[in-house]
């Protein structure tokens, strides 16, 4: 209740704030009744600072990337720099990141949210911000998940803030990825690259860290190979095979180094914890409460999954949808298994340097058999997102000698709640 209190005793009117977004949430249902279309209207009328970023030109500004995972939003920043474009991760997360978002939010929000919000109100307060020279990079979605909230959250703070005009980037496939300009198909390309290659520096700190001689050797080499990996990403005039080329030079280079890490490999003298859940959540330490560290430091072993699993489940989403529709034999269909496929073999390339070493650690060829796994639980025709693929991945664990899983999940997450239902 203090919480609520201070809530509403901040700039704007709490209620009127929660009253917004619900509206701006409920437009995501589906076209049913009349109550929403005056929503649209209403808000169309009388807050234009919701509507659409327009295109923007980036090389004139800072663009700043949320922290889901730091290795990821590191690289991912990199792949903005090779295009001339100035990108940094959103600051780290600490006390200080939960009090200035909780002037803002009720408690009652995504974890990953508030967060995501109370790190950009650093960079605001911060005595270099420039509002003329900034921006924000933040993905959203329609549905049912609180993520579809955060950027109406987040223009309407900037507003009550007086800073109604500062940009916010969200481009979607339905608009052709129009927010990055120019740059689209550069940075969807090396941005793909970047989620593979932190996916294998992590599993490789993952699997090297616990049976290190000496403790911190592993975390220095890991630092080491991620400014390398990004000093690679981040060249620019490079085209595509030029910059695949040099990426996989530079992961020859890595493999080398963690090779060098003294270390004792007895697997069987740790217990295996597999990590499933929410993708911010048990990828962001602070948002978990660094829960890796603390498994490692009682004898465990972690085996987290990968941000790319997300993208495989969402691409079958796309080809089953294609499917219903009736139209597997056609040019929709067919782009969509192009892209598949090119996704693959970039994965495949990118793994190839290191197949020996994660032999035992091998993740699912095909994304469709974790689907397949969740079926007697959580058939992925009866529900959708992350419950299905957390499922699955658990069950997929414990085939790999996962001797428990965690699965972590914001408070009153709806896929969480289901996952360990």
């Amino acid at each position: 209740m203090e919480k609520n209190r201070d809530c509403a005793a901040g700039t704007g009117s709490f209620m009127d704030r929660q009253a917004r977004r619900f509206l701006f949430n409920i437009e995501d249902v589906g076209p049913a009744a009349k109550p929403i279309w005056t929503a649209r209207v209403l808000f169309k009328l009388t807050d234009r600072y919701m509507e659409n970023v327009m295109t923007i030109d980036l090389t004139h500004k800072r663009i700043y990337i949320p922290q889901m995972s730091f290795v990821a939003s590191k690289m991912m920043s990199a792949t903005f720099q090779a295009c001339g474009i100035d990108a940094h991760p959103l600051p780290n997360s600490d006390a200080r990141t939960l009090e200035l978002a909780g002037k803002f939010t009720s408690g009652e929000e995504c974890y990953p949210e508030i967060i995501t919000l109370g790190n950009t109100l650093k960079v605001i307060e911060a005595p270099d911000f420039d509002p003329k020279r900034t921006a924000f990079l933040l993905p959203t979605s329609g549905g049912p998940c609180r993520f579809g909230q955060y950027r109406n959250l987040w223009l309407q703070v900037f507003r009550e803030k007086g800073l109604p005009n500062l940009p916010i980037i969200s481009p979607t496939s339905s608009d052709g990825y129009e927010g990055f300009g120019s740059h689209a198909t550069v940075l969807l390309r090396f941005g793909w690259w970047a989620i593979i290659l932190s996916d294998i520096l992590r599993k490789l700190l993952l699997k090297t860290r616990p049976y290190e001689s000496e403790k911190g050797t592993t975390d220095i080499v890991y630092q080491q190979c991620l400014a390398d990996i990004c000093e690679t990403l981040a060249i620019q005039n490079q085209s595509g095979r030029q910059k695949k080329a040099a990426l996989v030079k530079t992961l020859y280079a890595v493999r080398e180094q963690f090779q060098n890490i003294p270390a004792n490999y007895v697997r069987d003298s740790r217990f295996l914890v597999g990590i499933v859940g929410e993708i911010f959540c048990r990828l962001n330490d602070f948002s978990n409460n660094f829960i890796i560290e603390k498994i490692e430091s009682l004898g465990g072993e972690v085996w987290i999954s990968d941000i790319s699993e997300w993208v495989w489940y969402v691409n079958d989403e796309q080809l089953l949808r294609i499917v219903r529709k009736g139209k597997r034999f056609s040019t929709e269909y067919l782009i969509a298994k192009i892209k598949l496929l090119v996704q693959k073999l970039d994965e495949h390339q990118f793994m190839a340097p290191f197949k020996k070493d994660f032999i035992g650690y091998e993740e699912a060829p095909k994304v469709r058999q974790i689907m397949d796994l969740s079926e007697p639980y959580l058939p992925q025709d009866g529900a959708l997102g992350e419950m299905v693929s957390s499922v699955g991945k658990a069950l997929y664990l414990q085939t790999k000698g996962a001797d428990g899983v965690a699965d972590i999940s914001p408070f009153s997450c709806m896929n969480g709640i289901v996952t360990e239902a």
